[in-house]
């Protein structure tokens, strides 16, 4: 076993567990003194302990050890040593011996049960409700209930804890305890009151009005125990927040408990109170006033632990209402220097939501002195919380990026350092003014750069941004120097980000084009074939050549295509005369295969499966669509959506449907399987009724002969759409078939057959399912290339949201577009957002949406929504869908 430390304690003074190197079969071996018929109490506790270790380190008893440890352990009941019998308890409990073994010791454990010796009593009723199934409960559950209401405070609450556990596998029999519960709760006993609370309320979880009853009694009578009394507030404030729910008069109910905790003798009641208050959804400033007042008095107590928790609750409060904490601000500043580091962290980036623009300077002095005495986890907080206060105040760029800049000259590790170069490059993004400096602080880096990642994910930038600044040539220096100084892959970066510059700034080709030569005698193979490339695309004179436009598009324009799907292609593409078309890699992020319920593992022969391998999925749609007379006219399929399921799981017949979506029409393919092994289906057919979608007009139908069990197959029904409209509509199904018997014996089916049908779920064709999730590798360049010119901008009210990430994912969903650069994800409790998102609308239309979201003290959501496209009908269309 490894060395363990103690909490807190110098890491260089390491002690050695007294269990180090001990081995399974030794102490089985060991085990053997049990069965002395002289006991040595000390010794038997000892190898008790020893398994007890082996068991909690993961080691494995085989069924033969663990029943020859249990029935040596059963002979220690003789021994009248407290000590040793408490260790037999814990053996036992770990064993977890079979029903027919639980016998052996049911007699010992129910004579404990009702000994005179408390310690006995209590222990003996964990272990049995641990070891013991349903019938015998029912004989031991007189002894329960009186232990239930025992005057002993450990024997009480060992029944009650028992109970607790108890619920999850014998619910019907706990639940006949309410009363002694009920009494128990009158209990003086602290652990007691808490822990018939505890069941009470889990008796009752599922009745709502149950509990609002038992929150409502007990906040008119006064809980003793402040251990019951903070699990009471967290009672009230789920009753809280499910009449909020229900309670548009806009009172709360129990606000007045939760306040008058506030003012309770115990520490942890109070602090228990305030935040309760601090999380109420929708609270208001004159809700959290008192709740502010009683953190502010913690950050000053003499224990870290109340300290630790004020700060951490008061940081999560300036996300949704800084205004509100910046009376603490004082208070929290005196923290920077506290000695526990992770109250110190959270004090500067609360300070951080909280601080105005005028006290940006000071605090940056402060922090400044603090960022060399913490762990990189705690500096990664500190400079994500720096990024937001930049982004706040913008005019207070150049301090926060030379702070930035500063620290990451510092030593540190990866993660932290990337944090930081991530924070750089959004600033740059998002605040035009920060674009040179930033550009700058990053080349200065790279010079020392460790991480070969970081170095090519920022010469990548540079590509990208160095070329629109006013004077472009002073970076060529930085990135010449990595490919003489760095390693190959930084080196082949390198060359790419010279050939960009060169492609996209006409007074400095001649000079990229002298670079680029100097590169094709590097010694990296990768190095040379990329100075070759891009010469070959740069005249000899440093000019780009009339070369094929996809060629410039891909060497020096934003890659819009999934690298996956890129990879499947070129796998596939078999050399002929004909080159390669990079237009015919599918645009698609996400293929998924044909959902088949119950069918994982079979192999399936049915025509709607899709053959193994990396073909994409859109392909085998395409091929199978054609393939039926019916639907060859319908032109060029444009997608095909994830498969909806329209039966509940482990139904007798499992139904999914793919929406197949054509420029004039819409295919339903319903994939279909048999779950009954003694019927045969024949005549399937789906019945749609179309009458909530006017814009529909049901064309072809095309059945099912026969669906045999286990054996997936489908069935298809047409509709005819307005051309080029993003009609949408619900659908409700029917599946209608002959049910025929079939023998088990002979597997044939009878002759005869009832007709049957069987109601599906609903069906919509949402906006969504008209645009394709494609991917761009550089956003701000496929935003640039699009233009203005069919750009579309408004702002929206999405009314009261749990948090601006369900906002931003309803969105995402709502358009049906690919998130890009990782923006989908929102930080928690964030006040603020942006969000990119790519793809291509119906009619091959290519479209960018740029969303920002800002939420208010209330949870209420706005969000302003920027489209270009290259139809303005299209950038019309999203507006349309989102106003809708």
């Amino acid at each position: 076993m490894a060395q363990f430390v103690k909490k807190d304690d110098d890491r260089d003074e390491d002690e050695y567990s007294p269990f180090h190197g001990i081995e399974k079969g030794a102490v089985l071996q060991e085990a053997r003194v049990f069965n002395d018929p002289q006991l040595d109490s000390r010794r038997c506790s000892q190898v008790i302990t020893k398994l007890l270790y082996l068991l909690n380190q993961g080691e494995t008893f085989t069924k033969v050890e663990a029943t020859e440890v249990f029935f040596s352990v059963t002979k220690l009941f003789q021994s009248k040593d407290i000590g040793l019998r408490r260790m037999v308890y814990l053996i036992i409990k770990e064993l977890s011996p079979s029903s027919d073994e639980v016998i052996i010791v049911t007699s010992s454990l129910m004579k404990d049960m009702n000994s005179k010796t408390d310690v006995y009593r209590a222990n003996a009723i964990r272990v049995l409700c641990r070891i013991t199934d349903g019938t015998l409960l029912t004989q031991i559950e007189r002894y329960l209930k009186q232990a239930i209401v025992d005057k002993n405070p450990v024997v009480a609450s060992a029944a009650l804890v028992s109970g607790i556990h108890l619920l999850q596998t014998n619910p019907e029999i706990v639940k006949r305890w309410s009363n002694e519960v009920q009494e128990a709760m009158q209990s003086r006993a602290a652990l007691v009151q808490f822990h018939a609370l505890a069941l009470l309320h889990q008796i009752r979880q599922n009745d709502r009005l149950a509990v609002s009853k038992l929150v409502t009694s007990l906040t008119r009578n006064s809980v003793r125990s402040p251990l019951a009394q903070c699990l009471l507030i967290r009672y009230t404030s789920q009753v809280i927040r499910e009449s909020s729910a229900n309670n548009q008069s806009g009172e709360r109910p129990f606000y007045d408990f939760l306040e008058g905790c506030l003012r309770h003798k115990a520490e942890m009641v109070i602090f228990e109170a305030a935040r309760a208050i601090t999380e109420l959804n929708g609270v208001t400033s004159r809700e959290l006033t008192p709740a502010i007042t009683v953190l502010q008095l913690f950050l000053s107590s003499s224990k870290p632990v109340l300290r630790f928790a004020a700060v951490r609750t008061l940081n999560k409060v300036a996300m949704t209402h800084p205004m509100a904490v910046t009376n603490c601000n004082i208070d929290m500043e005196s923290l920077i220097s506290d000695q526990n580091r992770s109250i110190a962290t959270l004090a500067i980036t609360t300070l951080l939501k909280t601080g105005n623009e005028s006290g940006v300077d000071r605090l940056m002095k402060q922090i400044t002195n603090f960022m060399s005495d913490i762990a990189d986890e705690f500096k990664i907080v500190v400079v994500d919380a720096i990024r937001s206060l930049c982004l706040k105040f913008p005019l207070k760029y150049r301090t926060l990026m030379n702070f930035l800049s500063t620290i990451l000259r510092e030593e540190g590790g990866f993660e932290y350092k990337k944090s930081i170069v991530d924070s750089i490059v959004i600033l740059i993004r998002d605040i035009p003014d920060a674009k040179e400096s930033g550009l700058l602080h990053l080349c200065e880096f790279i010079e020392d750069c460790e991480f070969t990642y970081l170095s090519t994910q920022i010469l990548h930038f540079l590509g990208v941004e160095g070329p629109k600044t006013s004077d472009p040539s002073k970076y060529i220096r930085y990135i010449y120097n990595r490919v003489i100084l760095e390693n190959a892959t930084v080196r082949a970066s390198a060359v790419s980000t010279l050939a960009k510059f060169g492609a996209m700034v006409d007074s400095l080709k001649p000079r990229i084009f002298v670079l680029l030569r100097r590169c094709l005698y590097d010694n990296d193979d990768e190095v040379r074939d990329r100075a070759t490339l891009y010469l070959n695309t740069l005249g000899g004179d440093g000019s780009v050549v009339e070369t094929n436009k996809d060629v410039k598009d891909f060497l020096f324009g934003s890659l819009d295509i999934p690298l996956v799907n890129l990879e499947t292609s070129l796998k596939n593409y078999e050399p002929t005369d004909e080159p390669f078309d990079i237009s015919s890699v599918s645009r698609e992020v996400k293929s998924q295969p044909l959902a088949e319920k119950k069918t994982a593992g079979k192999k399936s022969t049915t025509l709607g499966a899709p053959p193994a391998g990396p073909t994409s999925t859109v392909d085998t749609y395409e091929k199978l669509l054609s393939s039926i007379p019916e639907f060859s006219t319908f032109g060029q399929l444009f997608k095909s959506s994830a498969p909806v399921e329209l039966t509940e799981a482990e139904t007798e017949y499992a139904v999914n449907v793919v929406k197949h979506i054509f420029d004039k029409h819409v295919v339903f393919q319903y994939n279909c399987t048999n779950t009954i092994p003694e019927q045969l289906l024949e005549n399937v057919v789906v019945v749609v009724d179309a009458s909530e979608a006017e814009e529909f007009a049901e064309v072809a139908t095309k059945p099912l002969k026969a669906l045999p069990y286990d054996t997936p197959a489908q069935t298809f029904v047409a509709f005819e759409k307005p051309e080029g409209v993003p009609a949408v509509g619900r659908f409700s199904n029917v599946l209608k078939f002959l049910v025929k018997e079939v023998d088990p014996s002979t597997g044939e089916a009878e002759e005869d057959g009832v007709e049957d049908e069987y109601q599906l779920e609903d069906l919509e064709i949402v906006a969504a399912d008209y645009m394709l999730k494609v991917g761009v590798s550089n956003f701000r360049n496929a935003w640039e290339s699009l233009g203005p010119d069919f750009e579309r901008v408004d702002e929206y009210g999405l009314g009261p949201r749990e948090s601006l990430s369900e906002a931003v994912n309803a969105v995402i969903n709502l358009l049906g577009m690919q998130p890009c650069e990782g923006t989908e994800v929102v930080a928690a409790n964030a006040r603020s957002h942006s969000c990119l998102l790519s793809g291509v609308y119906m009619g091959n239309v290519k479209v960018l949406v740029r969303m920002s979201f800002g939420v208010d003290s209330s949870k209420e959501v706005a969000m302003k929504l920027a489209v270009r496209s290259e139809d303005e009908s299209v950038s019309d269309a999203i507006h349309e869908v989102v106003a809708n």
